[in-house]
C-alpha cells in the first residue's frame, strides 16, 4: 500500500488513508498494537554489528566536520540566563576559534522564554542550518515532563515560535502513550504542530520527543515512533537527556528502521535526532555508520539528522585539531563496503 501525495496530506487524512478506514482510537490502536514485535536480540546484533563499523580513511575530516553541522548545542537549566544563551550562540557560530574553516553547528536549543535572546545574538548567522547558518529550537509542551494540559501546551509552543523558533522539540504525554490513549497522544501532536504554524502561513519544524528510557520497551518505541510520524513529526528524538537511559545505538537503529520503513510506504523522509549520552567522536561515528546503512547518507545533512550533545562538540573539536595537526588520536577508521 502506498499513500499518494504525502506531503500534501494533513496529518489526520494521511493517517486515515494509511490506516484504511476512519481516523478512530480503535482503528489507531489496531494499527499500532498490530505492527511486528521488535526482535530485541537480532536489533541488538544488527547494532553491535554496526557499531565495529566506521567510515573510509579518508573521510576522517568529513566525519567530523558532520558530526559538528548536524549538532544542536543545548542549554536547557533552570539558570539559565540571556548570558548564557549568548555565550552558547558565539560557540555555535564559531566553535573553533584558532580553525575558521570549523563549520557552525545546527542549531541552539533553549526554553522558550530564552529565543528572543538566541535570535538577536546570532544576527545574520540566524537561519537555514543546510545553508551553513544556525537555527534556534525551543523546547516546549512542558519539556520535560509533559504533565501540562493541552492548552498550556499549545501556548507555549505558539509563544517560542512567535519569539522566533525555528524548531520545536515538544514531548509525548508518556503517561498517555502507555497507557494505551493513542489517540489523545496522536491528537496533542496534531494540535501542537498546528501551533508551530507562523503568521505568513510556513511552520516552524516539529521534533517530537519520545523519551525512549521511560517507554522502557522496544516494542513501545516502535509505536511511538509510527504514532508520531502518522501525527506529522517533521523529527523523531529519543530523549530529554533529562532520563536514563537516553539515547542508545539499538533505539537509535529502531527509529532509523521505522523512518526507513516509513519512506519505503509514502516518499517521505523524517528527521531522526539521538540526544543525551552521545560523548565522543568515536561514539558518533557510529551513528553515523547506522544513518548511512539504514537509510543512506542522503539523510546526514541538518535537515535530516542532529545530534543533541553539546559535550559531544568539545571532543569532536579536539580530534579536528590533532588531525589537523598530524597528531590524530581519534576513533579507527576502517574501510565500509
Amino acid at each position: 500500500m502506498t499513500i499518494d501525495h504525502p506531503v500534501a496530506l494533513a496529518p489526520a487524512e494521511r493517517a486515515v488513508r494509511l490506516l484504511g478506514g476512519d481516523l478512530t482510537e480503535k482503528a489507531l490502536a489496531l494499527h499500532l498494537d498490530g505492527l511486528a514485535g521488535v526482535d530485541a536480540v537480532g536489533l541488538e546484533q544488527r547494532a553491535a554489528g554496526l557499531a565495529t563499523r566506521s567510515i573510509k580513511t579518508s573521510s576522517k575530516a568529513w566525519a567530523l566536520d558532520t558530526i559538528i553541522r548536524t549538532c544542536d548545542l543545548t542549554t536547557l537549566e533552570g539558570a539559565d540566563t540571556p548570558g548564557k544563551v549568548r555565550s552558547l550562540v558565539a560557540k555555535a557560530v564559531t566553535p573553533d576559534a584558532t580553525d575558521p574553516t570549523t563549520p557552525r553547528v545546527a542549531a541552539v536549543c533553549v526554553y522558550g522564554d530564552m529565543v528572543p535572546y538566541a535570535v538577536e545574538a546570532l544576527g545574520s548567522a540566524h537561519g537555514d542550518p543546510d545553508a551553513g547558518l544556525v537555527s534556534v529550537a525551543a523546547v516546549a509542551t512542558a519539556f520535560p515532563s509533559g504533565r501540562a494540559s493541552l492548552e498550556i501546551k499549545l501556548a507555549d509552543t505558539r509563544d517560542a515560535v512567535a519569539s522566533g523558533a525555528d524548531e520545536i522539540d515538544m514531548v509525548i504525554d508518556r503517561g498517555a502513550f502507555l497507557s494505551g490513549r493513542y489517540g489523545m497522544v496522536f491528537d496533542q501532536i496534531v494540535a501542537v504542530k498546528e501551533a508551530c504554524r507562523r503568521a505568513d502561513g510556513t511552520y516552524a519544524h516539529l521534533k517530537v520527543i519520545l523519551e525512549t528510557g521511560e517507554l522502557v520497551t522496544y516494542d513501545n518505541v516502535k509505536r511511538a515512533s509510527w504514532l508520531s510520524i502518522l501525527a506529522g513529526a517533521d523529527f523523531i528524538k529519543t530523549s530529554t537527556g533529562k532520563v536514563s537511559p537516553a539515547a542508545t545505538l539499538p533505539v537509535t537503529l529502531l527509529m532509523l528502521e521505522v523512518i526507513r520503513d516509513w519512506h519505503r510506504l509514502t516518499g517521505e523522509k523524517v528527521g531522526m535526532k539521538p540526544a543525551g549520552g552521545i560523548r565522543s567522536s568515536k561514539d558518533a561515528v557510529r551513528y553515523l555508520v547506522t544513518v548511512a546503512e539504514t537509510v543512506g547518507e542522503e539523510w546526514l545533512t541538518p535537515h535530516l539528522w542532529r545530534f543533541g550533545a553539546s559535550s559531544l562538540v568539545n571532543d569532536v573539536l579536539l580530534q579536528r585539531q590533532k588531525l589537523r595537526t598530524g597528531h590524530y588520536s581519534g576513533p579507527d577508521y576502517v574501510t565500509v563496503d
